[in-house]
Protein backbone atom coordinates (compact mmCIF):
# COMPACT_ATOMS: atom_id res chain seq x y z
CA UNK A 1 0.00 0.00 0.00
CA UNK A 2 1.50 3.36 -1.04
CA UNK A 3 1.41 6.57 1.01
CA UNK A 4 -1.69 7.98 -0.72
CA UNK A 5 -3.59 4.73 -0.17
CA UNK A 6 -2.60 4.73 3.52
CA UNK A 7 -3.80 8.32 3.91
CA UNK A 8 -7.06 7.50 2.12
CA UNK A 9 -7.63 4.50 4.39
CA UNK A 10 -6.93 6.54 7.51
CA UNK A 11 -9.32 9.28 6.40
CA UNK A 12 -12.03 6.71 5.63
CA UNK A 13 -11.53 5.05 9.02
CA UNK A 14 -11.76 8.43 10.75
CA UNK A 15 -14.89 9.33 8.79
CA UNK A 16 -16.46 5.98 9.69
CA UNK A 17 -15.74 6.65 13.36
CA UNK A 18 -17.52 10.03 13.27
CA UNK A 19 -20.17 9.18 10.68
CA UNK A 20 -20.48 5.38 10.61
CA UNK A 21 -21.74 3.88 7.39
CA UNK A 22 -24.81 1.72 7.83
CA UNK A 23 -25.93 -1.17 5.65
CA UNK A 24 -28.99 -0.10 3.67
CA UNK A 25 -30.40 -3.62 3.92
CA UNK A 26 -30.09 -4.38 7.65
CA UNK A 27 -29.04 -1.07 9.21
CA UNK A 28 -25.90 -2.47 10.87
CA UNK A 29 -22.51 -0.75 10.76
CA UNK A 30 -20.44 -1.36 7.65
CA UNK A 31 -16.75 -2.15 8.03
CA UNK A 32 -13.75 -2.36 5.72
CA UNK A 33 -14.20 -1.47 2.02
CA UNK A 34 -17.87 -2.36 1.81
CA UNK A 35 -19.93 0.45 0.32
CA UNK A 36 -23.63 0.39 1.19
CA UNK A 37 -24.43 -3.31 1.68
CA UNK A 38 -22.69 -5.35 4.37
CA UNK A 39 -21.03 -8.72 3.78
CA UNK A 40 -23.75 -10.53 5.73
CA UNK A 41 -26.55 -9.12 3.56
CA UNK A 42 -24.55 -9.59 0.37
CA UNK A 43 -24.23 -13.27 1.27
CA UNK A 44 -27.99 -13.56 1.81
CA UNK A 45 -28.93 -11.91 -1.49
CA UNK A 46 -28.64 -14.99 -3.65
CA UNK A 47 -27.48 -14.72 -7.29
CA UNK A 48 -29.77 -16.45 -9.76
CA UNK A 49 -26.98 -17.58 -12.12
CA UNK A 50 -29.53 -17.21 -14.93
CA UNK A 51 -26.75 -15.75 -17.10
CA UNK A 52 -25.31 -19.28 -17.29
CA UNK A 53 -28.64 -20.96 -18.14
CA UNK A 54 -30.49 -21.33 -21.44
CA UNK A 55 -33.44 -21.50 -21.13
CA UNK A 56 -34.15 -19.68 -17.89
CA UNK A 57 -37.25 -18.00 -16.35
CA UNK A 58 -36.31 -14.57 -17.74
CA UNK A 59 -35.90 -15.82 -21.30
CA UNK A 60 -39.17 -17.69 -20.88
CA UNK A 61 -40.96 -14.43 -20.08
CA UNK A 62 -39.89 -12.99 -23.46
CA UNK A 63 -40.23 -16.20 -25.46
CA UNK A 64 -42.09 -15.68 -28.73
CA UNK A 65 -42.27 -11.91 -28.20
CA UNK A 66 -38.83 -10.54 -29.04
CA UNK A 67 -35.59 -11.86 -30.57
CA UNK A 68 -32.98 -11.75 -27.80
CA UNK A 69 -29.44 -13.05 -27.55
CA UNK A 70 -29.96 -13.70 -23.84
CA UNK A 71 -31.82 -12.38 -20.80
CA UNK A 72 -31.11 -12.65 -17.09
CA UNK A 73 -31.71 -11.13 -13.68
CA UNK A 74 -29.00 -10.82 -11.11
CA UNK A 75 -30.54 -11.80 -7.78
CA UNK A 76 -33.38 -13.97 -6.49
CA UNK A 77 -36.45 -11.94 -5.49
CA UNK A 78 -38.46 -12.90 -2.42
CA UNK A 79 -41.46 -10.80 -1.45
CA UNK A 80 -40.64 -8.92 1.75
CA UNK A 81 -36.98 -9.94 1.56
CA UNK A 82 -33.75 -7.95 1.66
CA UNK A 83 -33.63 -7.43 -2.10
CA UNK A 84 -37.14 -5.99 -2.24
CA UNK A 85 -36.20 -3.62 0.58
CA UNK A 86 -33.09 -2.49 -1.32
CA UNK A 87 -34.97 -2.00 -4.59
CA UNK A 88 -37.62 0.09 -2.84
CA UNK A 89 -34.90 2.37 -1.48
CA UNK A 90 -33.23 2.53 -4.89
CA UNK A 91 -36.46 3.64 -6.57
CA UNK A 92 -38.17 5.78 -3.97
CA UNK A 93 -35.74 6.80 -1.22
CA UNK A 94 -32.92 8.55 -3.10
CA UNK A 95 -30.39 5.73 -2.84
CA UNK A 96 -28.84 5.38 -6.34
CA UNK A 97 -25.71 3.90 -4.75
CA UNK A 98 -27.66 0.68 -4.24
CA UNK A 99 -28.09 0.28 -8.00
CA UNK A 100 -24.40 0.95 -8.57
CA UNK A 101 -23.34 -1.59 -5.94
CA UNK A 102 -25.69 -4.34 -7.17
CA UNK A 103 -24.57 -3.64 -10.74
CA UNK A 104 -20.89 -3.94 -9.84
CA UNK A 105 -21.49 -7.27 -8.10
CA UNK A 106 -23.37 -8.75 -11.04
CA UNK A 107 -21.12 -7.18 -13.65
CA UNK A 108 -18.14 -9.16 -12.34
CA UNK A 109 -20.15 -12.35 -12.91
CA UNK A 110 -21.14 -11.36 -16.44
CA UNK A 111 -17.69 -10.21 -17.48
CA UNK A 112 -16.41 -13.59 -18.62
CA UNK A 113 -19.75 -15.19 -19.55
CA UNK A 114 -20.96 -15.59 -23.13
CA UNK A 115 -22.80 -13.87 -24.70
CA UNK A 116 -22.42 -10.98 -22.24
CA UNK A 117 -18.67 -10.76 -22.86
CA UNK A 118 -19.45 -9.50 -26.38
CA UNK A 119 -21.58 -6.55 -25.21
CA UNK A 120 -20.56 -3.25 -26.85
CA UNK A 121 -22.73 -0.85 -24.86
CA UNK A 122 -25.04 -0.98 -21.84
CA UNK A 123 -28.23 1.07 -22.22
CA UNK A 124 -30.59 1.75 -19.29
CA UNK A 125 -34.34 1.93 -19.77
CA UNK A 126 -34.92 5.70 -19.85
CA UNK A 127 -37.24 7.70 -17.66
CA UNK A 128 -39.21 10.60 -19.08
CA UNK A 129 -37.29 13.85 -18.25
CA UNK A 130 -40.19 15.01 -16.07
CA UNK A 131 -40.13 11.82 -13.98
CA UNK A 132 -36.32 11.79 -13.79
CA UNK A 133 -36.38 15.39 -12.58
CA UNK A 134 -38.92 14.47 -9.90
CA UNK A 135 -36.87 11.48 -8.72
CA UNK A 136 -33.50 13.16 -9.19
CA UNK A 137 -31.94 10.24 -11.06
CA UNK A 138 -32.78 7.17 -13.14
CA UNK A 139 -32.48 4.00 -11.05
CA UNK A 140 -31.87 1.90 -14.17
CA UNK A 141 -28.96 4.19 -15.08
CA UNK A 142 -27.44 3.63 -11.63
CA UNK A 143 -27.62 -0.13 -12.21
CA UNK A 144 -26.14 0.34 -15.71
CA UNK A 145 -23.25 2.35 -14.26
CA UNK A 146 -22.45 -0.42 -11.79
CA UNK A 147 -22.67 -3.11 -14.47
CA UNK A 148 -20.30 -1.12 -16.66
CA UNK A 149 -17.75 -0.99 -13.83
CA UNK A 150 -18.01 -4.72 -13.13
CA UNK A 151 -18.02 -5.75 -16.81
CA UNK A 152 -15.48 -3.11 -17.87
CA UNK A 153 -17.86 -2.04 -20.61
CA UNK A 154 -19.27 1.26 -21.80
CA UNK A 155 -22.71 2.51 -20.76
CA UNK A 156 -24.72 5.39 -22.14
CA UNK A 157 -28.13 7.01 -21.79
CA UNK A 158 -27.58 9.06 -24.96
CA UNK A 159 -29.15 6.69 -27.49
CA UNK A 160 -32.56 5.64 -26.20
CA UNK A 161 -34.99 8.18 -24.79
CA UNK A 162 -38.61 8.32 -23.73
CA UNK A 163 -40.85 10.60 -25.76
CA UNK A 164 -44.14 10.03 -23.91
CA UNK A 165 -44.85 10.64 -20.25
CA UNK A 166 -46.59 7.35 -19.46
CA UNK A 167 -48.63 6.40 -16.43
CA UNK A 168 -47.06 4.16 -13.84
CA UNK A 169 -47.06 0.46 -14.76
CA UNK A 170 -47.94 -0.60 -11.21
CA UNK A 171 -51.13 -2.70 -10.99
CA UNK A 172 -51.65 -2.68 -14.77
CA UNK A 173 -52.33 -5.93 -16.63
CA UNK A 174 -49.80 -7.31 -19.13
CA UNK A 175 -51.86 -6.01 -22.07
CA UNK A 176 -52.32 -2.59 -20.47
CA UNK A 177 -48.62 -2.39 -19.64
CA UNK A 178 -47.63 -3.05 -23.25
CA UNK A 179 -50.19 -0.56 -24.55
CA UNK A 180 -48.93 2.02 -22.06
CA UNK A 181 -45.35 1.92 -23.39
CA UNK A 182 -46.02 1.26 -27.08
CA UNK A 183 -44.36 4.03 -29.11
CA UNK A 184 -43.03 5.56 -25.88
CA UNK A 185 -39.36 5.37 -26.95
CA UNK A 186 -37.22 6.86 -29.68
CA UNK A 187 -33.57 6.79 -30.79
CA UNK A 188 -30.79 9.20 -31.62
CA UNK A 189 -27.19 8.77 -32.85
CA UNK A 190 -28.31 5.54 -34.50
CA UNK A 191 -25.18 5.22 -36.65
CA UNK A 192 -23.09 4.60 -33.51
CA UNK A 193 -25.10 1.46 -32.70
CA UNK A 194 -25.21 -0.33 -36.06
CA UNK A 195 -23.92 -3.88 -35.84
CA UNK A 196 -23.46 -3.70 -32.05
CA UNK A 197 -24.49 -6.05 -29.26
CA UNK A 198 -26.50 -3.95 -26.81
CA UNK A 199 -27.47 -4.73 -23.22
CA UNK A 200 -30.73 -3.11 -22.05
CA UNK A 201 -31.05 -2.90 -18.28
CA UNK A 202 -33.81 -2.10 -15.79
CA UNK A 203 -34.45 -2.59 -12.09
CA UNK A 204 -37.32 -5.12 -12.01
CA UNK A 205 -38.96 -7.21 -14.73
CA UNK A 206 -42.67 -7.76 -14.17
CA UNK A 207 -44.43 -8.45 -17.45
CA UNK A 208 -41.40 -7.26 -19.42
CA UNK A 209 -43.49 -4.83 -21.47
CA UNK A 210 -41.15 -1.86 -21.03
CA UNK A 211 -38.02 -3.83 -21.84
CA UNK A 212 -39.78 -5.40 -24.81
CA UNK A 213 -40.69 -1.98 -26.19
CA UNK A 214 -37.09 -0.79 -25.76
CA UNK A 215 -35.70 -3.92 -27.43
CA UNK A 216 -38.08 -3.59 -30.38
CA UNK A 217 -36.92 -0.02 -30.93
CA UNK A 218 -33.22 -0.94 -30.81
CA UNK A 219 -33.72 -3.94 -33.10
CA UNK A 220 -34.88 -1.53 -35.80
CA UNK A 221 -31.20 -0.59 -36.18
CA UNK A 222 -29.28 -2.59 -38.78
CA UNK A 223 -27.28 -5.54 -37.47
CA UNK A 224 -28.07 -4.92 -33.80
CA UNK A 225 -28.25 -7.75 -31.28
CA UNK A 226 -29.96 -7.24 -27.92
CA UNK A 227 -29.66 -8.85 -24.51
CA UNK A 228 -31.50 -7.92 -21.31
CA UNK A 229 -30.50 -7.79 -17.64
CA UNK A 230 -32.42 -6.56 -14.60
CA UNK A 231 -31.84 -6.71 -10.88
CA UNK A 232 -34.84 -8.95 -10.20
CA UNK A 233 -37.71 -10.86 -11.77
CA UNK A 234 -41.04 -10.29 -10.04
CA UNK A 235 -43.28 -13.31 -9.61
Amino acid sequence: MNTLQKISTLLQNFSDLIYPRLCLACGKKIISKQTCICIHCTYHISPTNYHTLTPNPVLDRFWGRIDLEHASTSFAFNKGGLLQHLIHQLKYENKPQIGIELGKQYGTMLKETAPYNTINCIIPVPLHPKKEHQRGYNQAAAFAEGLAIGMQKRWSSDYLYRVNYTETQTKKSRLDRFSNVQNAFSLKQVEDLKGKHLLIVDDVITTGATLEACAQKLLEIGGVKVSIVAIALAN
